[in-house]
């Protein structure tokens, strides 16, 4: 199976069969949602953004830029979760599933964009 593409897609769309490997990319388990109907194949808790660090952001706009700065430092920090989605999006499509409601302003395209521009090693 070859993989490469990386998507993002709020947890509350319906899954599809092109979504390829659902990965949520939460520290929390998203509200009102059950597992089963979630069909997530990994739950990678700690490449989502630090608690401290998503309170801090709270959702203002004001903050993005400098949250958005933020996160990438965490996950400079987090070699280990990124190499592991990294390694799965070399076999897989990987869709990193998200529960913001904030469309593209949020943790998931951050990660996303993140791993396209750092591949493995570096």
């Amino acid at each position: 199976m070859k993989g490469g593409i990386i998507r993002c897609k709020r947890i509350y769309e319906v899954p599809s069969p092109d979504d390829g490997m659902r990965v949520l990319v939460e520290r929390m388990w998203p509200r009102g949602i059950r597992k089963a109907e979630a069909a997530i194949d990994l739950w990678l808790k700690n490449i989502a953004p630090s608690s401290g660090l998503r309170q801090w952001f709270g959702h203002e706009p004001a903050r993005w830029d400098e949250f958005q700065q933020r996160y990438r430092e965490e996950l400079d920090n987090n070699r280990m979760a990124v190499d592991e989605l990294l390694r799965l999006a070399t076999t897989h499509d990987l869709t990193l599933v998200y529960a913001a409601r904030d469309e593209p302003g949020n943790s998931a395209q951050i990660l996303r964009d993140y791993l396209l521009l750092n591949p493995a090693g570096h």
